[in-house]
């Protein structure tokens, strides 16, 4: 198999083409040149937001197959006409097009169980500049279908991503926090179900899809709810770090009264019944599951993504369109009557 992935260098991409090398597959990688990608992949340089920037691509005819791929992977969640101008370009070089979007792009609010029928926000174009981020990552969408078509066209809708490599913060804040050590804010209820990608069964899952022939459209793609619960992420948090944590568990009424922020001061975590948490934790994905999705283990992702963070200094990478997360330590402190 040819894999020619669009980025390549950080967390999603990354994932990526390391599985695709693992199975052998050869793989050309397009980005920017700010980031070394993985050994054994084929370059080529250009910047996607510039006038000329897909010239590399365009002009590409040395890789194997005359610069033609099976399939491209794109994580773009910029500017949709991005992504339009590279499946433009790739129609008929490609035979399909993966495009990892999101769950944001289903209309808000959605009830629990809510699957890829859904409908979707509204005002999203393909020819569109930077809008918001849920409209960016639809008019995404629509470029790859107006370009390839439904059948040509997989739309791997993820929800919360986590895993070795990520550049948003919010699994290395935890493990941080919990290397830290003494009492720390546990947001309740203990057993509140979570849902989660790992980056690795995201990228296993993609890859063997389009091995295997499966049907385009759209996929959720996070694991089941209940796969894991606020306890067992945080308990993994505790455990891999040293046992230097004390959990203080706490309600999640004590903790919105204190204005404290779900998801962004306390990542992962949103209170139970509330319209966010529906639209986060509780997807359905089973459409995702009969296509093969298999998840590892949380313990074995926190384990793993403690071993990176310590690996590359403990400060993790942080993407620049992306605010920092995390809780100020002296608001934890007041919560928990220091």
């Amino acid at each position: 198999m040819r894999l020619l992935m669009l980025g390549g260098t950080e967390f999603v991409g990354r994932a990526v083409v390391e599985a695709a090398l693992e199975r052998g597959w050869d793989v050309t990688v397009f980005h920017r040149g700010r980031h070394e990608p993985p050994a054994g992949v084929r370059s080529l340089h250009g910047d996607r937001t510039a006038p000329d920037g897909l010239a590399a691509l365009a002009e590409d005819g040395q890789g194997p197959g005359g610069g033609s791929w099976d399939l491209v992977v794109d994580t773009w969640s910029g500017a949709p006409r991005v992504v339009r101008d590279s499946a433009r370009l790739l129609k008929d070089r490609v035979r399909q097009y993966v495009y990892v979007s999101t769950c944001s792009v289903y209309a808000w609010p959605q009830p629990a169980g809510y699957d890829e029928s859904a409908p979707l926000v509204e005002g999203a174009s393909p020819d569109s500049g930077p809008t918001d981020y849920a409209r960016d990552k639809r008019g995404g969408e629509l470029a790859v279908l107006d370009a390839f078509g439904e059948e040509r066209a997989l739309l791997v809708r993820a929800g919360l991503i986590l895993g070795p490599y990520e550049n948003i913060g919010r699994l290395p804040w935890w493990l941080t926090r919990a290397a830290r050590g003494g009492p720390v804010l546990a947001p309740g209820p203990r057993e509140l179900p979570l849902q989660y990608i790992d980056v690795r069964d995201l990228a296993e899952w993609t890859l063997g899809a389009v091995e295997g022939g499966a049907a385009g459209g759209a996929y959720n793609l996070i694991s089941p709810s209940g796969h894991a619960t606020t306890r067992t992420l945080l308990d993994a948090c505790a455990r891999v770090t040293g046992g230097r944590a004390e959990l203080r568990w706490t309600g999640p009424e004590v903790i919105l009264a204190a204005g404290v922020e779900p998801w962004t001061q306390l990542p992962v975590w949103v209170p139970p019944d509330s319209e966010l948490h529906a639209m986060l934790h509780r997807v359905d994905v089973s459409k995702a599951v009969r296509a093969g999705l298999r998840c590892r283990p949380v313990s074995e992702t926190v384990a793993d993504t403690w071993s990176w963070l310590q690996g590359i200094g403990g400060v993790p990478p942080q993407r620049p369109d992306r605010p920092a997360v995390g809780l100020d330590p002296a608001v934890e402190e007041k919560l928990l009557g220091g």
